[in-house]
């Protein structure tokens, strides 16, 4: 496979030359969080979370599944109610209106309680044994970061993604494979590092440019996709895109002002230095 990364890892402690069966066998150490936001889900949601715990019992011991129900107006919320019910490691999260993706991913970061946070999608599009791939770099990277190496979506949502990577890259600098790719693995302390505020589409690209930005190792890596077959996608909704292009302007605006203070701080304290 043909690896990429973003930050080379620094004073990892791993020596090169270590097995990938030493690397699993420390990271079965870890615990690990799982994250399915889901909207309208009904025909996927049970399946998504068999299939989570079945993936990540072969990689790791302590797992909690936090499954985020957005609004959903179908059977998903009671659902997950059951499953949670009848098992243990189900942690139910409930939004009464659908607030968005990025809303729904929030919830369940900010619930998660493990070592490490994984999140997907609950479309059953990606085989998530895979976590294998992604385990394999976590001791040496933050955030270890999919991206579809074949996509197996209709063209014109193929064509929105390409689009977005290129308006992101052109306006934040973002350079990253396939920023919406929903199969990412984090470290904990990411997130008590960087504050979110995005609720729509545009939470990945929030994530990976404040990590970007805060001198966060990140290392993608290629995982295999497939087509959904049940449930319906909204990604390409009209209304999700254009509330994805308002926030990456109003994110644009957020980190311009940032950088000014930073700079205006920077020169006030040399003006007070100079006179001292």
């Amino acid at each position: 496979m043909n690896f990429s990364e973003i930050d080379p890892a620094k004073n990892t402690g791993v020596k090169d030359g270590s097995s990938t069966s030493e690397q699993c066998a420390t990271d079965r150490r870890h615990s690990i969080s799982i994250i399915f936001p889901a909207f309208n889900e009904e025909e996927n949601i049970t399946k998504a979370v068999e299939h989570g715990r079945k993936a990540m019992s072969k990689f790791f011991t302590d797992i909690e599944i936090i499954v985020v129900n957005d609004g959903s107006s179908d059977a998903t919320a009671s659902i997950i109610d059951e499953l949670a019910a009848e098992q243990a490691d189900v942690v139910p999260v409930h939004h009464e209106v659908n607030r968005g993706y990025g809303a729904a991913l929030r919830s369940g970061i900010y619930k998660a309680s493990k070592d490490l946070i994984f999140f997907t999608d609950s479309d059953l599009q990606f085989d998530l044994e895979e976590i294998r791939h992604l385990q394999e770099w976590i001791h040496r990277y933050d955030i270890v970061a999919g991206y579809r190496a074949r996509r197996a979506d209709p063209v014109h949502r193929r064509f929105n993604a390409w689009g977005w990577n290129v308006l992101v890259r052109l306006i934040l600098g973002l350079k990253i494979k396939d920023i919406d790719c929903a199969f990412k693995l984090f470290r904990r302390e990411v997130f008590q590092n960087i504050r979110l505020e995005t609720v729509g589409a545009m939470i990945n690209t929030e994530i990976l440019t404040l990590a970007q930005r805060n001198k966060m190792r990140i290392k993608e890596v290629p995982v295999s996709h497939y087509p959904r077959l049940a449930g319906e996608q909204t990604g390409a909704n009209f209304k999700v895109i254009l509330k994805a292009l308002r926030e990456l302007f109003v994110m644009r605006e957020k980190l311009r002002l940032r950088a000014g203070e930073i700079r205006r701080d920077a020169v006030s304290y040399k003006s007070r230095y100079n006179e001292l």
